[in-house]
């Protein structure tokens, strides 16, 4: 049941902590969306310092308030959405921008496929990320739709439990039955997709629904990320399926060559160079991570970026 019986259409859900400016412009494009659906707005915000709630409480959206010791990816995920009176729950990041004013609607109309579970939309990097980021981006964030459907695995690699609850929605009904799983400390967007597609439903990737959103990670940043992330792909057994392992060896081949050939170029090969480093550092922490159980644990702690253990 919902707070007042009443079902919306679709509730747009974030999760703040010091949005910053970018929330201005996510409220703004948000609320100009041009739909006929019926939205909500709610916020679960983790003890922000900046003027976050009062810019939420100034466009009129609802916010519950949690002590930032509280927050977990995974379980204020599921908390946001128990608040959610939308047949479709909408997840969007605080820094996360809709490029236009049909977003919603393009996200949404995935679901006429009733065997559609989940949707994510493509990201585009702001102009301050960096090499690493947009490359990564433009690897996994394409121009082409793609229906992940279990029937048919299409030998789409590690990009089949691909999914980003950055820009997503997925059905009431769906969430209900997967929910974000609550032992993952992060990557809980991957752990949610493989339940869906596990269970059955489709995933669709769809570019038309785009974002702009990216962050930039320093060098040791992403070493402790991608040992995280070889850390999840085994535990989830994800890396166990051997397409998986050829295709990532395979896009971290590919980005690395993009590199490289950059450095010819006098205005490029600083930040070539730094992505080549940063690539290295990237596949150093995938196979720490993948190969954890072989380190001490107080290694695998000062390895680990979302302290996953502990």
């Amino acid at each position: 049941m919902t707070m007042n019986g009443e079902m919306v259409d679709a509730s747009i859900l974030l999760l703040t902590k010091n949005a910053g400016s970018d929330l201005t412009r996510l409220l703004e494009s948000v609320r100009s969306q041009k739909t006929n659906l019926r939205t909500e707005i709610i916020a679960v915000d983790s003890g922000s310092t900046d003027r976050t709630v009062e810019l939420l409480t100034s466009f009129a959206v609802p916010v519950w308030r949690i002590p930032p010791e509280q927050f977990h990816h995974a379980r204020t995920r599921n908390f946001a959405a128990t608040l959610a009176r939308g047949r479709f729950l909408v997840f969007l990041s605080h820094d996360a921008i809709p490029v236009d004013q049909h977003w919603l609607t393009k996200l949404l109309a995935n679901f006429h496929d009733p065997l559609v579970g989940a949707v994510y939309g493509r990201q585009f990097p702001k102009a301050e990320s960096s090499l690493e980021r947009r490359d990564v981006f433009d690897t996994i964030y394409g121009e082409k739709k793609i229906v992940k459907d279990p029937a048919r695995r299409n030998g789409m690699g590690y990009r089949f439990y691909h999914f980003s609850d950055v820009n997503a929605a997925m059905r009431r009904s769906v969430w209900e039955k997967a929910r974000f799983p609550e032992d993952l400390k992060v990557f809980e967007d991957l752990g949610i997709a493989k339940r869906i597609l596990d269970g059955g439903w489709k995933i669709v990737y769809e570019p038309k629904a785009a974002v702009f959103h990216s962050h930039t990670h320093s060098t040791v940043e992403l070493l402790k990320r991608y040992f995280d992330i070889g850390y999840t792909l085994r535990l989830l057994k994800i890396w166990d399926a051997p397409e998986t392992r050829r295709s990532l060896v395979r896009d971290g081949w590919k980005l690395l060559k993009a590199k490289v050939r950059r450095i010819s170029d006098k205005e490029k090969s600083s930040l070539a160079r730094k992505g080549i480093g940063q690539d290295l550092a990237k596949s150093l922490g995938m196979f720490l991570g993948l190969n954890q159980n072989c380190l001490p644990l107080v290694l695998k702690r000062r390895l680990s970026g979302f302290r996953v253990f502990g």
